[in-house]
């Protein structure tokens, strides 16, 4: 099946178990060790987890560049060392915000900003993920990130609660930003849970549990998506001699490309070769998956 299968599956993570975790049950449903996600979701996290097969683990960087949106669960009154309710209690108030203070402070955040990101979590410092030092009490100074949170919808507020989704770009902590939220109402607040909605192309209503996966796995084709349909750009069409220069890494010139525009490359035979970007009536490959 390794040779047969190659795209992106688009996979509802459930609660309790790692993205990893997600990856292993694919791994061996399908029977093809080459498998990858595109951004991972914390183990108490839930929601669209795309999962690359194949030639389609090449795209997955490009992937994880990609825009998110989640739902998620604000507590007010509480603050923790994970910020989410996983971790160990650091203070607790008293709650008396108004759903227009909500509002106001939730308003704050929408746009450009800059965040800190949180101990646990998995970036690397020397080497070390930080949650790992997370957990032996040690917490290190960490260089704040710019991001970009298009928009955050208010979808319910009762006292000590509200339910937000939020759109944002890659590299966005929800966790942090519902601390933040928190701290600007000046009574603290943890994530309370966590649901992705969408990452890139992939929503939730689109997804489909890994039992579901193993119970229909002969209708997989049904499921996964190739790896050309990820890309909203046009279709170029080279001749046989050229898709050979492109398999070798050797650009191709063609009077038709335009100038900093990108395309999906095809062979004769409808092949999916590349992504490719014209310069100087040259197409250069971005990225192959030949």
């Amino acid at each position: 099946m390794e040779k047969q299968v190659s795209g992106v599956l688009n996979i509802f993570k459930p609660k309790g178990i790692t993205s990893n975790g997600v990856i292993m049950k694919v791994r061996k449903i399908i029977g093809i060790k080459k498998v990858g996600h595109t951004g991972t979701l914390d183990p108490e996290a839930e929601g669209v987890l795309p999962i690359c097969i194949g030639k389609a683990t090449r795209v997955a960087g490009m992937l994880t560049d990609a825009n998110k949106a989640y739902r998620a669960v604000i507590r007010l009154g509480i603050t923790t060392d994970s910020q989410d309710m996983t971790g160990k209690i650091l203070s607790t108030a008293d709650v008396n915000i108004t759903k227009q203070q909500f509002e106001a402070a939730v308003s704050d955040f929408v746009g450009e900003i800059t965040q800190v990101p949180p101990m646990y979590s998995a970036i690397k410092m020397n080497g070390q993920p930080l949650y790992k030092l997370a957990r032996q009490g040690i917490e290190v100074e960490r260089k704040p990130r710019e991001i970009k949170i298009t928009e955050i919808k208010i979808l319910d507020f009762s006292g000590d609660k509200g339910t937000i989704e939020v759109y944002c770009s890659k590299g966005t902590y929800i966790r942090t930003l519902c601390a933040d939220i928190g701290e600007k109402l000046g009574c603290g607040g943890v994530m309370d849970s966590l649901l992705r909605i969408k990452s890139g192309p992939f929503e939730l209503a689109e997804s489909i549990t890994i039992e579901y996966l193993s119970e229909n796995i002969n209708r997989i084709d049904e499921f996964i998506v190739n790896v050309d349909k990820l890309f909203d750009y046009d279709s170029f069409y080279v001749k046989e001699d050229e898709t050979v220069k492109i398999k070798n890494g050797v650009p191709v010139r063609n009077p038709a490309v335009q100038n900093g525009k990108k395309y999906r490359v095809y062979g004769e035979n409808g092949e999916f070769l590349c992504i490719s970007e014209g310069k100087n009536g040259v197409l250069e490959m971005i990225k192959g998956f030949y």
